[in-house]
């Protein structure tokens, strides 16, 4: 029975590592893989899925008006789709979340999200709240905090490396401008190094 996947994270725990090691492993078995990214996240390119670590692959692309169930089932229905693998998931819309549990129970094609669980400011993304309500399995894919402690919460940094509390939930690129910490140090706004003031 194919089921609705949901792998969520900090930044920087390997969510595209993850999900392009299971392409790999469909593929090395003759399956037939589709694999998503949302089309405003062009660090790599677009429609590309990079990892941290070097490995990368060609990616459909979705965006607010895409519907996803639609396409997957016109696509299955021209060749036999053995799984859909959906990075940067945290940016579906909750409609979009339904419409890919569509496709897990009416096409009967495992679908698996990554992506990241809340934002800077401890608020859920929109497609993690859904994917967290209505997902058969979660997996939380972990990271480190700079001490040590599992890390759950990620800060967001400005130019000296401060902690920014207010503003846009979505910036695209500038990895460098968020660490991924735990629920303590988020409380506190304490990155790993001091920022200059």
């Amino acid at each position: 029975m194919a089921k609705l996947y949901f792998s969520f994270s900090a930044m920087n725990a390997g969510k595209s590592t993850t999900l392009l090691q299971a392409a790999h492993n469909y593929r090395e078995r003759g399956m037939e893989v589709i694999l998503y990214t949302a089309a405003f996240d062009d660090r790599a390119g677009v429609g590309k899925i990079a990892s941290r670590i070097g490995l990368d692959s060609e990616a459909k692309t979705y965006d607010a008006d895409s519907d996803l169930f639609a396409e997957i089932k016109a696509q299955n229905a021209q060749e036999k789709i053995d799984c859909i693998l959906i990075d940067e998931a945290q940016f579906l819309t909750e409609a979009q979340v339904w419409q890919v549990a569509e496709v897990a129970d009416t096409q009967k094609i495992p679908v698996m999200c990554y992506g990241l669980r809340t934002d800077f400011q401890g608020k859920l993304f929109p497609g993690s709240a859904a994917l967290l309500a209505i997902a058969d399995n979660l997996r939380e894919i972990k990271t480190i905090c700079w001490c040590g402690r599992k890390a759950s919460m990620v800060l967001r940094l400005d130019a000296n490396g401060a902690p920014i509390v207010e503003g846009e939930q979505v910036v695209i690129g500038g990895q460098e401008s968020y660490e991924s910490v735990c629920r303590r140090h988020w409380t506190e706004k304490r990155p790993s190094k001091e920022y200059k003031t």
